[in-house]
């Protein structure tokens, strides 16, 4: 008789039986460059631990979206028309699409895009990849300049700090080189990186430029002239412009300061349906020149065959009737925006002028950047501490990769997401605030 697995897994003996030690096999450095601790997978693993229910966390740490009421009626309303018409459910489920995406979805994309921006766009422009996480690992490890010698390529991120999902995707032969940033204060507690073009050039090595707009973490957005001075300098150097627009224009449209999205011949443009509320669909998205996105799809078929179905399957009539922009602009971004400034509200009273802190000014993104200057302890420190406390934030140490030199605010910042609802962002809040000053007067 074979056992119920739940029986199985409630039996301690099981941990004797499968819990062994480790097989005796020799991981390549491949396998052990992914079996060590990365500041992504905490993230993950921890944004998995709250969402489970299992344990009660205040999840202010990952970048999981919001469950707005109003988007998930029209994703069960778009699921129920798919599951309605048995061959359209017949398709998606049971069929593979091409390596590069569905084609209906690919054109409808190309044609809505071409006709919102004027781009000249077409689906050969386009790929469609498991998630935008995995566009960056097949992007960041495509390109390779060398001016001499065995030197590596390197993948200049203009502006420290950046996102963390980024850090451990380079294979041997590349490196970042990241750029640190100008600091405005603003205001009491408030402030701005930017990006110190003094400092920022190309080496005959540089084989990219690559970008988060909004940034993560920080939720800065980068001007409409400093994303054409990059990329100037990337066509000037005949190297791509990669842009993370994973929480950008046109959609899902977290970008609360009017900056719109850039694509040219040179530049290379990630998009998602993650942040629109769809991250289980796992659909991530490549705009590019043609030469780049074939590769992509053979690089998609040797890796994976193909993408999941169900993402572009439920985008493609919204795209066909506008819906999908027209909710990014009269429901996400207002829904973010609001709870961004309601959240720094509540930050500002829980800290208190009498604490030496400062809030990133929030110009999209789902994430709040406090920086608590000379703070007694390290930011990991403080992470450990909100931790043992039912709080999860990310530590400002994760996003400093590629410096040539140690950067303090890798030890006196956290990332703070606000996407949860309003009792558990206040609640985590309070509490940070409480460890803050304990850790100010007491270490």
């Amino acid at each position: 008789m074979v056992p119920n697995v739940q029986d199985v897994i409630n039996d301690k003996r099981a941990a004797a039986c499968y819990g062994g030690e480790m097989m005796n096999w020799s991981l390549s450095n491949f396998g052990k460059n992914y079996s060590q601790h990365t500041g992504i997978n905490e993230l993950m693993d921890d944004l998995g631990t709250a969402m489970s229910g299992r344990k009660t966390y205040r999840m202010l740490g990952g970048g999981n979206p919001a469950h707005i009421p109003a988007l998930e009626a029209v994703w069960r309303s778009a699921w129920t028309q798919i599951a309605d018409t048995p061959e359209h459910l017949e398709r998606v489920l049971g069929n593979y699409d091409t390596p590069q995406g569905n084609p209906d979805f690919l054109e409808a994309l190309a044609t809505s895009l071409s006709v919102r921006y004027g781009w000249r766009l077409g689906p050969e422009h386009i790929a469609v990849v498991n998630g935008s996480q995995n566009a960056f690992f097949y992007l960041l490890n495509m390109f390779q300049r060398k001016s001499s010698g065995d030197e590596p390529a390197e993948v200049l991120l203009p502006l420290a700090p950046e996102y963390i999902g980024y850090a451990d995707q380079l294979l041997p032969g590349t490196c970042f080189r990241a750029i640190p940033p100008t600091l405005e204060l603003l205001g009491d507690h408030r402030f701005k990186y930017h990006i110190d073009f003094d400092q920022l050039h190309l080496r005959g090595t540089t084989s990219a430029i690559c970008v988060s707009r909004p940034t993560n973490p920080t939720g800065n957005v980068l001007t409409n002239e400093e994303m054409h001075r990059l990329n100037a300098l990337a066509a000037e150097a005949q190297i791509p412009l990669i842009v993370d627009n994973a929480y950008g224009a046109p959609f899902p449209d977290i970008i609360f300061n009017g900056a719109t999205p850039l694509w040219t011949e040179h530049t290379v443009l990630v998009m998602s349906l993650s942040k629109l509320g769809l991250p289980g669909t796992r659909t991530g998205i490549i705009l590019g020149p043609p030469e780049l996105i074939r590769a992509v799809a053979g690089m998609n078929a040797v890796v994976g065959l193909a993408n999941g179905n169900i993402g572009q399957a439920i985008a493609t009539p919204l795209l066909h009737d506008g819906r999908l922009y027209d909710m990014s602009q009269q429901v996400i971004r207002p829904f973010y925006e609001q709870k961004s400034r309601q959240a720094m509200a509540w930050l500002d009273d829980a800290l208190t002028d009498s604490l030496p802190y400062r809030i990133h000014v929030s110009e999209g993104a789902l994430f709040l950047w406090i920086w608590m200057e000379d703070l007694p302890i390290s930011s990991r420190e403080l992470y450990q501490r909100l931790k043992q406390r039912g709080v999860l934030v990310v530590s400002g140490h994760y996003f400093f990769y590629g410096l040539e030199s140690p950067h303090p605010h890798a030890n006196e910042c956290l990332r703070l997401s606000y996407a949860q609802g309003d009792n558990v962002v206040q609640e985590g809040v309070a509490i940070l605030a409480e460890e803050v000053a304990q850790a100010y007067a007491n270490g």
